[in-house]
């Protein structure tokens, strides 16, 4: 039997393997993706105006239109960040959005097939073989590519049976709910706004949040703490917000990687991108960018790989990625380390939120993607202060 052969097999096509897939098919290589039908990813929804510049996505997959952030604390105190002139939180629904993004791939030439990954064989030919069963019961079929790219989530499949230490990729697990919610309740829900929740009562090492999908909203919840109820803190947000009775339209839980890994290649046929790479941003927890940039990223190191045929190329997708957000990743980190350990911290991290310096800083580089460098000295002086509240040199309130 002569399996067939492409140039690339995108296992996963949530954004960053249909991104992906969509670029390597732009650019006339011959591309199989690779999906698990029915695979929704609980997410908060949130893209910055950027995405849709970039990555040429239309204004009409948003849903809605956040213009103000809500930061909850502890105490129960809230801080309103609104993003004044510089933008918008777009929201997108994720079971849309993916499906869009998908198809794109393969108007531009990618092969759709639907079916779950199960390994790669190596049988001594020039290519490996990827092996996928397709749904209810259809067996096992496999296809020859020069080149896999596993976008299949954290704990990817296809990371863990060919990348080294992949298997110990430590990963929030993320819970959320999208339900028909009302403009706004008595206490205190917005279809404007998105709520954060900085609580260890809702989350002991993470952030419950409240996003706004137009008609609907999702309420999530994530925490790497195995023995915390996460459907139990949803069922708190929404009595408190007055959403209990509201309906209930789908339920969505999966892992969310904490860090990237070390390595994203197998220095042979395998790169990994996305979530399976582990490029999830600490402390917010935003990902939807950033498996997009990766899956570019990914798709130019494969053009070049699949034109030189040499391995060493494979290197580049993680060095060229971290080259342009390896420092905002580090900052976010050292953010999540301090500030989500207790509910202290969690108090003094709010109060901060209040600064006008922070707001404006924050929200310049969560619409531009980088550490905004124009303001040194409101950097410096955020510096002191934040070293002041992590002190506790500053009052809470």
């Amino acid at each position: 039997m002569s399996e067939r052969e492409y140039d690339v097999v995108v296992v996963g096509g949530g954004p960053s393997g249909s991104t992906a897939a969509w670029d390597l098919a732009r650019a006339g290589r011959n591309v199989l993706l690779l999906d698990r039908a029915g695979r929704i990813k609980p997410c908060g929804g949130a893209v910055p105006p950027r995405l849709l510049e970039e990555f040429e996505v239309p204004h009409s997959l948003l849903v809605a239109r956040a213009r103000s952030a809500r930061m909850i604390a502890p105490s129960d105190r809230q801080v309103d960040m609104p993003v004044g002139e510089i933008g918008f939180v777009g929201m997108v629904d994720r079971d849309v959005f993916d499906e869009w993004l998908r198809e794109r791939a393969a108007l531009a030439g990618a092969e759709r097939r639907t079916g779950t990954f199960v390994e790669i064989e190596r049988d001594g030919g020039d290519m490996p073989l990827v092996c996928y069963r397709t749904e209810r019961g259809g067996g096992i079929h496999k296809v020859r590519a020069k080149l896999v790219i596993g976008a299949d989530g954290a704990r990817s499949a296809v990371a863990r049976e060919n990348i080294a230490e992949a298997e110990n990729m430590r990963c929030v697990f993320a819970y959320h709910e999208i339900i028909r919610s009302p403009e706004s309740t008595p206490q205190g829900f917005d279809a404007g706004r998105c709520d954060v929740f900085y609580q260890g009562r809702l989350s002991p090492d993470f952030y419950g949040w409240v996003f706004p999908h137009g008609k609907t909203s999702s309420i999530g919840v994530g925490s790497a703490n195995k023995g915390f109820s996460l459907r139990g803190a949803v069922s708190r947000m929404r009595g408190d917000l007055g959403l209990a009775e509201c309906e209930t339209v789908r339920t969505e839980g999966a892992p969310i990687p904490l860090k990237p890994l070390k390595r994203w290649d197998n220095g042979k046929d395998v790169l990994v991108t996305g979530d399976a790479a582990g490029v999830v941003a600490p402390a917010s927890g935003e990902g939807i960018y950033y498996a997009m940039a990766c899956g570019r990223i990914a798709a130019q190191t494969a053009d070049a790989f699949i034109a030189s045929s040499d391995p060493a190329t494979l290197k580049h997708a993680r060095r060229d990625f971290m080259r342009l957000h390896g420092r905002v990743f580090w900052v976010l980190g050292i953010m999540q380390h301090f500030w989500y350990s207790s509910d202290k911290r969690r108090e003094r991290f709010v109060s901060m939120c209040a600064d006008r310096d922070v707001q404006q800083l924050t929200w310049q580089a969560y619409m531009n993607k980088k550490l905004v460098r124009a303001r040194p000295f409101a950097h410096a002086k955020i510096f002191f202060k934040d070293c002041a509240h992590l002190l506790g040199l500053r009052p809470a309130a």
